[in-house]
């Protein structure tokens, strides 16, 4: 990352913008500041620029993506001591650059800290005009913010909830007393405890529920019938058989209780209980999203307990030829030991995938099936067999596999180069004369092409050498002049040797002064 740097002083920045004079003891480190919500176009100067002011920056950087070098829209400033990050937190804190607020907060070595949730409270319902900065002003008179933000969507405009953490429990607790419920622009906020998404999906299944879900009804159920069946268990506001267009029953259907201890009570009492020899099932109504996570959960557990128990004990087989069957290939592995499943995997029109998995009682079984029949040739393809995987767990090793295949850069090499011609250029046999440039030379390229050699007694920065190129010579060759080969010379492969700078100039002086060709200087 590029950074502006200013002399260094007692403290150096740190790694993850972290500066060293925070301490390892400490909470988190008081010199080194976040600034986050910045405009895409805030750059490096112009952070060093707005902080300097309010004492010395040690290094400061906007952090960017690797490939497109776009802005992250945060960044971090190192100052040489914790007094002048603690003026500039509360002197720059939403602070407008390039006409937008920016949002300053210490920034944290240990990520356990900001993760843990502790002294974080939740903000909903708020007025659309509440900000960043309104909202910590409302929260600072309880303790001491460490980040205040308000949820924001792609045109910054606020989502009507945000959230405060604050460096201690007891602050957040005052907070939630005092404030949740009040009026805030005229509208009731909600302040609580902040939940994960997790924490959150399983409170709401152990919350209290008067809506009641009922399936697998006759067709021949009526509200009415409904109604009195949960009727029993407490006082009903509505139950209703759900129907087509038609007016035919979809055997299920809703009852709402009016007290939540009631519907409890009856998804208790009837749920597997049979009614016109059809066992009902009865339990909370749940949202789409609430039904597809659970059923979710639910399909997630089954597998891991299925790969938990086939651990080590399930092979995959694969290159089988497209003739054996379910039979063939239990026939081939059984005599490994007792096999629980085997099937062969086809597509939709019942043709061989060419795999299969095979089971087996115990890992032992498994394992010496694994030995015995990897590589063995059946109907003249060898099998391929190996210990079945999750699919999570087989892209994970590829992964990890393909990082390590990945080519290093490969580093310019160092010795001197010989001269490289395109098709048509001047080669053994064409005569060169001096200040001549070639025709179509191939551009200088790092490790690639032709490159200004320094001659003895030639210092760097000195006029160039005038263009001439020395022929390459040839593995069991002599040296040649331009003209024509020595008759009876043997033609070997052309690959040229490369040469040190004494010895190019060496050759060049025998070249000059040995040559019956007359050279001509351009002038």
């Amino acid at each position: 990352m590029a950074q502006v740097q200013v002399p260094p002083q007692n403290a150096m920045p740190g790694p993850n913008g972290g500066g060293g004079a925070g301490g390892a003891g400490n909470q988190f480190v008081t010199t080194s500041l976040y600034v986050g919500d910045l405009d895409p176009n805030v750059t490096d100067a112009q952070l060093y620029d707005l902080f300097n002011q309010l004492g010395q920056v040690v290094s400061v950087r906007v952090c960017r993506d690797l490939t497109s070098r776009r802005s992250l829209g945060y960044g971090y400033v190192n100052f040489s001591n914790p007094q002048d990050a603690a003026r500039a937190l509360d002197v720059l804190n939403f602070t407008p650059l390039n006409n937008r607020p920016i949002r300053i907060m210490y920034s944290h070595r240990d990520p356990s800290i900001r993760k843990s949730g502790q002294g974080n409270i939740f903000i909903k319902n708020l007025d659309r005009a509440i900000d960043h900065k309104a909202l910590h002003d409302t929260f600072s008179t309880f303790g001491n913010i460490l980040s205040c933000k308000v949820a924001t969507d792609s045109s910054g405009q606020s989502k009507g909830y945000g959230f405060v953490q604050f460096d201690n429990e007891e602050s957040a607790q005052k907070a939630i007393e005092k404030l949740n419920g009040m009026l805030l622009n005229d509208k009731q906020v909600y302040v609580g405890p902040f939940l994960r998404k997790q924490e959150r999906e399983s409170a709401a299944d152990k919350a209290k529920f008067n809506n009641v879900f009922v399936k697998n009804l006759s067709e021949s159920t009526t509200d009415d019938e409904l109604k009195n069946t949960f009727g029993e268990f407490g006082t009903i506001t509505s139950a209703v058989v759900m129907r087509d267009g038609d007016g035919k029953s979809k055997c299920f259907g809703f009852v709402n209780f009016e007290n939540a201890d009631d519907a409890a009570r009856a998804v208790e009492a009837l749920n597997g209980k049979n009614f016109d020899d059809k066992e009902w099932y009865v339990g909370k109504a749940q949202k789409k999203s609430e039904r597809e996570n659970e059923l979710k959960q639910r399909f997630e557990q089954s597998m891991k307990e299925a790969a938990d128990k086939y651990q080590g004990a399930n092979l995959y087989v694969k290159n089988l030829d497209d003739s054996i069957g379910d039979e063939k290939l239990k026939e081939l592995f059984s005599p490994f030991g007792t096999i629980t499943s085997c099937k062969v995997m086809r597509d939709p029109n019942g043709l061989s995938r060419g795999s299969g998995f095979v089971a087996f009682s115990t890992p032992e079984e498994a394992s010496r099936a694994l030995l015995e029949m990897n590589g063995k040739m059946v109907v003249s393809k060898p099998l391929y067999v190996t210990l079945a995987q999750r699919k999570e767990d087989r892209r994970a090793r590829l992964q990890a596999q393909f990082a390590q295949m990945r080519p290093v850069g490969m580093p310019p090499s160092v010795g001197p180069r010989v001269p490289m011609y395109p098709p048509g250029g001047p080669g053994i046999g064409q005569q060169l004369f001096y200040s001549q440039g070639p025709p179509a030379i191939i551009p200088s390229q790092p490790g690639f092409g032709y490159q200004q050699q320094l001659m003895p007694g030639m210092r760097p920065g000195a006029a160039p050498v005038p263009n001439f190129f020395v022929p390459m010579v040839q593995q069991g060759q002599q040296g040649q002049r331009p003209g024509g080969r020595r008759p009876g010379a043997v033609q070997q492969s052309q690959q040229p040797v490369p040469m040190m700078p004494q010895q190019v100039h060496a050759i060049l002086c025998s070249y000059f002064c040995g040559s019956s060709i007359l050279f001509r200087t351009l002038t």
